[in-house]
């Protein structure tokens, strides 16, 4: 197949905004795609290449001056290819592949190649959009693909499966021992009253303000994965331990890691992710940092999987593997004042807050659904950093002012929500500088643009009406209250869900 039709497939999605129409265009890709190049292809439509992350930004692509060619040639296979070559090279050998690979393809091909290699191909609701479009095609329900995809970590593992079996291919993607699982995700509620009226009766549970945590136990073996999927058993032995000493046979324990203080108490984020983040002196981080997991759902226990059972009875054998004091705290109630109470005596702790959960519902692991919804201290949301401005006075030298930005999941990139320079320490500004210089990918007498790649939580006090955005909304107060090495660009809020905490936040 050659290249241009998916670059023209994935032009005629982006300028129609009819959702079944897009769903039509991809169907009708894929069916037409030999099947050695289906996973390519549902990659390259998805947002992404199967290669990942090569070592290719945006200066290393503006620097790019190959002159487009004049006729379409380029295969799949052959850009495939090449991003397989780009990642096992160095960087010089690395750039000197992109300019030949930039010089045999078109403009428009060039155009979606740099959105590709940056993660910013815009179409629209690329993975929504993707796995009902290879149900379509697959003749499958959109339903089994997508818990195929989230079992398999990637939509475009399973589509030659589902492409030349249906069903049936799809059949062989579950939960698997030693495989982590994409983490089930959580909405986000203002309080106990909204979570009830969503969810009726439901457990309440401590948010951690740890690291997520999914450890896999086989045969003995104990692994640790991280909640980007990494594995991290190296660095948390006792975590390990743990695992090891809990009764039964093998299993998959879903938890948060913490490092309390002497009182029991959680410690800030930033502590616990040192930890994380060493890999020398391992034995004296753990002297004078000790992990403390706490466990509050089981996916597979004694050869049986149990992410379709519902949440109560995962917990009713979560607690009978598990030490009490290993457990999440856990108060099941339909009350809302008794919920209130729960919710202050979670954050009288130190904890983040908590997690509402439908009783009912099935482990979605990597879905962000209505079943788990997240009430923490009122308005914070997590927003990538779009640029930065120098400070003057005191901070003169370093990249004060932040610029920051929603995720926009339907247009793509990021929308400003408005800038703060507020909440920063001088640790802070130091570190800040210096990462948001390695992402730089231009900047004016004030401003330094960067790739979006670091992720802060904001605190802020309402959201305004905002003309001088195009997103139409600004935070008022916004300061910065802590950074999430642990999230990507792609997992920052959404500007729709800034539009729904504007229902009740905004001076609309």
């Amino acid at each position: 197949m050659l290249f241009e039709r998916v670059v023209n497939a994935s032009r005629r999605v982006a300028e129609t905004s009819r959702r079944l129409e897009k769903i039509e265009l991809i169907a009708e890709l894929l069916r037409q795609a030999a099947p050695d190049e289906m996973e390519t292809v549902t990659a390259f439509l998805s947002g992404y290449s199967r290669q990942g992350k090569i070592g290719v930004g945006y200066r290393t692509l503006a620097d790019s001056g190959a002159a487009p060619a004049a006729a379409a040639e380029l295969t799949v296979a052959d850009v495939d290819t090449a991003l397989t070559e780009m990642a096992r090279v160095a960087p010089k050998p690395r750039r000197e592949r992109l300019e030949r690979l930039m010089a045999r393809a078109t403009a428009p091909e060039q155009a979606f190649l740099k959105a590709l290699l940056v993660g910013e191909v815009r179409q629209g609701a690329l993975e929504g959009i993707m796995l009902e479009a290879l149900a379509k095609a697959s003749g499958t329900s959109p339903e089994r693909v997508r818990r195929a995809a989230m079992m398999a970590g990637d939509v475009s593992l399973v589509a030659r499966p589902a492409m030349e079996a249906g069903e049936a291919g799809l059949a062989r993607f579950d939960i698997q021992l030693m495989r982590p699982v994409q983490p089930m995700l959580a909405q986000t509620a203002e309080d106990a009253a909204q979570a009830i009226a969503e969810l009726g009766r439901a457990a309440f549970e401590y948010k951690f303000d740890g690291t997520r945590v999914q450890v896999h136990r086989a045969s003995g073996e104990v692994r640790i994965f991280s909640r980007a999927l990494n594995d991290v058993t190296a660095a948390a032995p006792e975590i390990v331990e743990a695992a090891r000493a809990l009764p039964g046979g093998d299993l998959i324990l879903d938890g948060e890691a913490l490092c309390l203080d002497a009182n029991g108490r959680p410690q800030p984020f930033q502590v616990t992710a040192r930890r994380f983040g060493r890999k020398l002196d391992l034995e004296r981080m753990r002297a004078e940092l000790p992990l403390t997991p706490f466990w509050f759902d089981v996916l597979y226990a004694d050869g049986q999987s149990l992410i379709d059972e519902p949440q109560h009875r995962r917990f009713e054998a979560l607690a009978q593997l598990t030490p009490a004091e290993a457990l999440v705290p856990r108060l099941v109630t339909a009350d809302e004042e008794e919920a209130a109470g729960f919710i202050r005596g979670a954050l009288d702790r130190g904890h983040e807050g908590v997690m509402a959960k439908s009783l009912d519902a099935a482990y979605a692991a990597g879905a962000r659904g209505q079943s788990w919804l997240k009430i923490k201290r009122p308005h914070t949301l997590d927003l990538a950093i779009l640029a930065a401005e120098w400070g003057s006075g005191r901070r003169k030298g370093w990249l004060s002012n932040l610029h920051l930005g929603a995720r926009d999941a339907e247009k793509g990139g990021f929308a400003m929500l408005g800038k703060t320079f507020k909440g920063l320490t001088d640790e802070m500004l130091a570190w800040q500088t210096a990462e948001l210089l390695k992402a730089e990918i231009g900047r004016d007498a004030y401003t330094v643009y960067v790739e979006p790649r670091l992720v802060a939580e904001i605190a802020f006090n309402e959201i305004q009406v905002s003309p001088r955005y195009p997103s139409g909304m600004a935070l008022r107060f916004a300061r910065v209250k802590r950074y999430r090495p642990d999230k990507s660009a792609a997992e920052a809020d959404t500007v729709d869900t800034v539009r729904k905490l504007a229902g009740g936040s905004a001076r609309m």
